[in-house]
């Protein structure tokens, strides 16, 4: 296999570098394209964050072949446990006063759909567009937090220690497809939910969990509550993080990022077992679920732990019909697994889709008395064996026009001084040319 290591740049006007085996290269801080306004902390700090553009990638096949669409999450955001070493003592106040207080610096911050060109030669990539989300009437979507019954929310904070107000239209985007005719379909963490999205960035349609249509009440686009009703038992930001479809663009496939608060928090935290989703985009309608084994997370061998929570799938990408390639990572260390849905249980209409069902499926590990047969995996990459300098929280991830597999990390912002990264790397796995190039 061979690596490069593309960093941020305004232009493609710097020299060349040299191209080590796997070079690591860093956001420059002259670098305004990312750059975001400045924020003033109530003791008076001064705090500047970079837009995240590394969350979801994805090139359709017909586009130029170093050019690829990303996406950003919900903007700079900071748990209350987290914000007192990042932002200084003086935010304690404000979460001890709510439940579940979650910083967010930049409030105003717009979700958007990055278009970004790599030029491997140089080793660098630039930011080419930016489109950001809207709703149907075309008012700006931010990434706060949706007034949801159904599932568990946070408390959003401004840096004055203010709440925030929630909406149905805030979305916080982890993924992202685009079809033929331009538009694209968005998997967000939240809801979570499924989003179509027209070429200019205007969110017409959003996919909601069967129980929290009334969650959405008044969203300027329609809500179509078709996913199970136990979707809205996923744990606090972890819903979707990935998103693919199928080559003949006819099916949107997914896996819920770990597995389910169900029946609470505690069967999440040792559950091993997530769900895929597969929904029909002429009808609307889920046509299969199956099951996803995360791995042991004591087999992530530059972060090992022994919480079975610490695994996720954050990206997933098809390789030709029912094949894909899932992206499972902890915050170190990144894996590429090839799965197939051949073969494994469509749990469609099975007992473990049911609300009531105990044991659930989230507190079974061990399916063979169940007679169920998880997908299949096939590990062909992990940064521990075969990249170890490549960049960690890798979440996004696509083919270019030659083939070749683009890995792109999300950076939370700069929020802890990281850079934006991709890693290019040839050899890894095997693609239907349908995937990647355009007949």
């Amino acid at each position: 296999m061979r690596f490069v290591v593309l960093s941020v740049a305004l232009a493609l006007a710097s020299p060349a570098l040299a191209r080590d085996p796997i070079p690591v290269l860093t956001l420059t801080s002259d670098d305004a394209a990312l750059a975001m306004a400045p924020v003033t902390a109530p003791d008076g700090r001064v705090w500047t964050y970079t837009l995240g553009i590394g969350s979801g990638a994805f090139r359709h096949r017909s586009d130029p072949p170093n050019q690829v669409w990303t996406v950003g999450d919900r903007g700079p955001n900071m748990t209350c446990g987290e914000a007192a070493r990042l932002l200084g003592a003086w935010s304690r106040p404000a979460c001890d006063a709510v439940r579940a207080g979650r910083y967010y610096p930049t409030p105003d911050y717009s979700p958007a759909i990055y278009r970004v060109v790599l030029d491997e030669a140089s080793g660098r990539f630039r930011l080419a567009e930016t489109i950001p989300l809207r709703t149907r009437s075309g008012n700006p979507v931010l990434g706060l937090l949706n007034p949801q019954t159904a599932a568990t929310r946070d408390t959003a904070l401004d840096l004055a220690g203010r709440t925030l107000a929630y909406s149905p239209n805030h979305v916080d985007v982890e993924a992202l497809v685009r079809l033929a005719d331009g538009s694209f379909w968005i998997a967000e963490e939240m809801g979570p939910s499924l989003a179509k999205v027209t070429p200019d960035g205007r969110i017409t349609t959003r996919l909601v969990p069967i129980d929290a249509g009334g969650d959405y009440r008044g969203a300027d686009m329609d809500i179509v509550p078709i996913l199970p009703a136990l979707l809205s038992r996923r744990q606090g930001n972890r819903g979707f993080e990935s998103l693919a479809i199928t080559p003949d663009e006819r099916f949107l496939v997914t896996i819920v990022q770990n597995p389910l608060a169900n029946p609470d928090a505690a069967a999440f935290r040792r559950a091993r077992n997530s769900r895929i989703l597969k929904i029909d985009l002429a009808s609307f309608a889920v046509v299969g679920e199956w099951i996803y084994q995360l791995d042991d997370p004591r087999t992530f061998a530059l972060d090992p732990s022994d919480d079975q929570s610490d695994p996720r799938v954050s990206e997933m990408i098809a390789l030709g019909g029912d094949r894909f390639l899932v992206l499972e990572r902890t915050e170190g260390t990144t894996k590429l697994h090839e799965i197939s849905l051949d073969g494994a249980t469509d749990i469609s209409g099975h007992r473990f889709g049911h609300p009531d069902t105990r044991p659930t499926l989230e507190q079974e590990n061990h399916l063979g008395p169940h007679g169920l047969v998880p997908v299949r995996k096939t590990l062909r990459f992990d940064t521990a064996r075969d990249a170890r300098d490549a960049p960690t929280k890798i979440e996004g991830m696509t083919f270019l026009g030659d083939g070749a597999l683009m890995l792109i990390n999300d950076n939370d912002f700069g929020i802890r001084g990281d850079a934006t990264r991709v890693l290019v790397t040839r050899g890894v796995v095997r693609a239907d040319e349908a995937v990647w190039r355009a007949r």
